[in-house]
Formats: structure tokens, sequence, C-alpha cells
């Protein structure tokens, strides 16, 4: 489970159900009569009344934990050919029918009854609208700033090491934009004028040992992909292996055509085929 791919939609409906939870131990109903018999009064809450409890704040709390579990999790689960998330959405929208009618058939509303029919209908639509408005669609927590650790496949000496200057793809460094070419290291021979403006030899078609051999002039490095993008499998599956969530850094180890070979954090390997937008580390 992925706690960074949660979005303040889901930050919404994880405060609501916090409220809505408190709601359920409040009176149900309140009290008309003379202060001195209100003051022996003691209104039941919604766990006294099955009917409310179980049926309107517990279908309530457990429809907001289906959807945060839905969206948190790599892939997508489905009961009875439904996904987690419809299932979760459709118990928070039944759940805030329920407190509504239970306001219209009560006479004097208690506190539980008024503030578990706000938390439900705060919860019904952020339940209904995270995935539509882009306000909501946003990231809960911002991204992590990548460790200073020794990047994949870099050796000892190599640049990005202390003492030695930031190499190409290692986080934190300055770097050229993607497709970009890196520029040299403090120390390396500059090229004089006359070589820049030389015209450059032709190069022959690469043949296919040729072709298969340009991988080797790619350095990993450090990528955060923008919005959430599917991981193919490296044999061309159609079918995704992983799903690559936004505020998380993951490790681009070669370049297959336009998009990148990546890995995850428990190690497995597919295709980004959309590389757009990416951020470097």
């Amino acid at each position: 489970m992925n706690i960074r791919s949660l979005t303040r939609g889901d930050g919404v409906l994880i405060g609501a159900a916090v409220v809505l939870f408190i709601a359920s131990f409040l009176g149900i109903s309140g009290c008309d009569a003379s202060d001195a018999i209100c003051d022996s009064f003691d209104a039941p809450n919604s766990w006294e009344i099955s009917p409310l409890g179980w049926g309107a704040f517990l279908l309530g709390i457990a429809g907001a934990a289906l959807v945060v579990v839905s969206r948190a999790l790599p892939q997508p689960r489905k009961v009875v050919g439904l996904e987690l998330g419809q299932v979760g959405v459709a118990f928070t929208v039944a759940a805030a029918w329920n407190v509504l009618m239970w306001i219209f058939e009560s006479d004097n509303a208690g506190a539980g009854l008024i503030l578990g029919l706000i938390a439900s209908l705060v919860l019904a639509g952020a339940a209904v609208a995270a995935p539509l408005v882009p306000a909501l669609k946003g990231p809960l927590l911002s991204a992590p700033k990548p460790q200073t650790q020794q990047p994949y496949g870099m050796q000892p000496g190599q640049p990005g090491q202390q003492g030695v200057p930031g190499g190409y793809g290692y986080p934190g460094a300055q770097q050229p934009p993607y497709g970009g070419q890196p520029q040299p290291y403090p120390g390396q021979p500059q090229p004089d004028a006359q070589s820049q403006h030389a015209p450059q030899p032709t190069a022959a078609q690469p043949g296919p040992a040729q072709g298969q051999g340009q991988s080797g002039d790619f350095a990993p490095f450090w990528f955060a992909v923008p919005v959430a993008r599917p991981l193919y499998a490296e044999d061309g599956s159609p079918t995704p292996i992983a799903e690559l969530a936004p505020g998380t850094w993951y490790l681009a180890v070669e370049q297959r055509g336009p998009g990148l070979i990546a890995q995850t954090q428990d190690g497995r390997r597919g295709v980004l085929q959309d590389t757009t937008g990416i951020q470097r580390g």
C-alpha cells in the first residue's frame, strides 16, 4: 500500500469518517421539557439504536475505508465484479441517505444526529467528487526529497560521491532536462571553438549490433511521475504489472525507445511508456 498515492479527497474522507465516528457516541435526541427534567434525561447514542448505528454510522465509516484503501492499493481489487472504491462510494451515499431519513423522522434531533448528518454528507460528497474535482485530485503528501545515497550502479570514485561532483542521474544534482546533453564535470577538457564549429563526420546507419549498443550511453537516474501511470512488462504484455504513483521516486535503469525501464521499491522492473512531464531527481 502506497500512502503517498492518497489525494486531498482521501484526506477529506478520512477527516469526515473521524467526525462521523465521534458523532456516533453523542445523543441522537434532544429534550424540550423543563431544565429539571432535561438534567436527568439521558439521550441514547446511535449504537444503542441498532438500525442507526450499524446501518448508517458504521456503513459510512466502512465506505470511507474501502474508498481510501482502494486508491492506495497498486492494483484495483474487486468484490462480486465491482471495485472496492465503487462499493465504498455506494456505502457512503447510503449512509448519508439513512441519517437524513432519521433527521426527518425525529421530532427533536440531538447533537449526534445533526453532526452525523453533516459528516455523512461531506463523506458522500468527497467520495463522489474526489475523482472529478481537480482540487481534490492533488496529492495529499508532497514528494519527498531524494535521499543522498549512492545511485544504482554507481561505482566508487564515480561522480556523486564525497569530493566528486554530482553525476548524471544522481538525485539532487544539477542536470539538464530529460533528453538533453549532460554538462561536463569541473576539470573536464572543454572543446575549443574550432572543434565546435568543425563539420562532424556522417555516421553510418547502425546495424543490428550497433542499435543494441546504444543503451550503453544511458546512465541510471531517479525520477517521479506527475500523475499515476502504469508500468508494463518488459515482454510487451498489454497488462500493467504495477502503477507508478506521484510523490514517490523510482529508478530509471535503461531506455527503451521513447520509454524507460523503471524499477520500483520492491525490485520489480517494467516499461514506463509515457515519460512526459516526469520530474528528475
